[in-house]
């Protein structure tokens, strides 16, 4: 097993069923390494859970020497609006959000309806004014290059 991937599995062995791991980035080339490892929750992270997760996983990580004598930086975050969704845990907490997703080599946006198994349901407006009419369509994972969740100020 790789170490990002040991990082991954003590950092989920210390989550609540409700959060998961969404990512563990290891920067290798500057001193101190940093290790980035990036949750969400079915209902969202509060500071108070990146704190917690980060006290566990240092712990855990000095007494196993996953670095050795080097020193390390580690920090907890959730992913941003400019992080990609990863995962399909996290297309379900974001069902009634816009998103942009990136496909091929064309972009589109829509308000998410549903997920699926293999695939997720949006919804998009088209044409404008009194000609405007909602169309939905189908998107199968394994088009999806990248989606984004659009940020709402509504």
């Amino acid at each position: 097993m790789d170490l990002v991937e040991e990082i991954r599995n003590l950092a989920a062995l210390n989550l609540s069923p409700d959060k998961f791991v969404v990512e563990v980035l290891i920067s290798g080339k500057k001193i101190p390494k940093r290790v980035l490892i990036i949750i969400d929750g079915d209902h969202g992270i509060t500071i108070d859970d990146c704190a917690e997760l980060s006290r566990k996983v240092s712990k855990e990580m000095d007494e196993r020497a996953f670095f050795g004598d080097e020193n390390y930086m580690l920090d907890i975050s959730t992913p941003g609006l400019d992080h990609p969704l990863k995962l399909k845990r996290q297309y379900y907490k974001n069902i009634g959000r816009n998103l942009k997703i990136k496909i091929q080599e064309t972009t589109t946006e829509g308000k998410l309806k549903e997920v699926r198994e293999d695939k997720i349901l949006l919804s998009q407006e088209l044409g404008s004014g009194k000609k405007k009419e909602l169309v939905e369509i189908e998107i199968p994972f394994s088009e999806i290059d990248k989606a984004f969740v659009m940020a709402s100020f509504k």
